[in-house]
């Protein structure tokens, strides 16, 4: 499998889909190419079927491209959320189409039944590892996010206080009345600016640097 470019941070992605909605086809490119990592990712489930890899990768691009032309950003999610479920309707949209599953039993064939009930395929089973990996993944997008906006976003002080709150980068974690008797404050004091530093976080996952 070939090697892609790293993801676009937060900041970046939302810049190019701003530049995509008036018309530059470079950022759509970038949000293609940037995101191509994702699509070998989703894929890597599939490698057990009786398709080729690069044809997994062409199919996937497609959900992938599908899924960039239709991003709504407005809705609050990342691009790479929605895209991961585009890329996977369109392999399996393939595997239905053709019925060409791995060996001689079909990924879809129900095996059992959960405890609601529901019918369980092969594939629910299997998915179940690479599902969480493609979580994983996203998740640390979103650390690397918030651990932008910690350093750019907070104050000094708001630094400290989540920091010591939360038991950041190796510390332990203290209650707010432990963090008032060390910087000498009141509670009440260091609530409001935990409450404040958080809502800063959440919104400085695009905050510009």
């Amino acid at each position: 499998m070939k090697t892609f470019p790293k993801p676009l941070s937060a900041r970046e992605e939302r810049e190019c889909l701003e530049r995509m909605k008036e018309g530059d086809q470079e950022a759509r490119r970038l949000l293609i190419e940037h995101n191509m990592r994702l699509v070998a990712h989703v894929i890597k489930k599939y490698q057990y079927t009786d398709y080729e890899m690069e044809d997994l990768l062409s199919v996937g691009t497609i959900g992938l491209i599908k899924a960039v032309n239709t991003f709504n950003m407005d809705r609050g999610s990342r691009l790479a959320t929605y895209a991961a479920k585009c890329v996977e309707n369109e392999i399996l949209m393939l595997l239905r189409a053709h019925k060409k599953y791995s060996k001689e039993v079909s990924l879809y064939d129900p095996i059992g039944v959960d405890k609601d009930g529901e019918a369980v395929s092969l594939v629910d089973v299997i998915e179940t590892e690479s599902t969480d990996a493609l979580e994983n993944l996203i998740l640390s997008q979103d650390i690397r996010e918030l651990c932008r906006a910690f350093q750019t976003c907070l104050k000094p002080a708001e630094q400290q206080v989540i920091q010591m709150r939360y038991g950041l980068f190796g510390s332990r974690e203290y209650t707010q009345r432990e963090i008032a008797g060390v910087l000498g404050i009141s509670r009440s004091y260091v609530s409001r600016i935990e409450k404040k530093a958080v809502e800063k976080l959440r919104r400085g996952m695009e905050c510009v640097v």
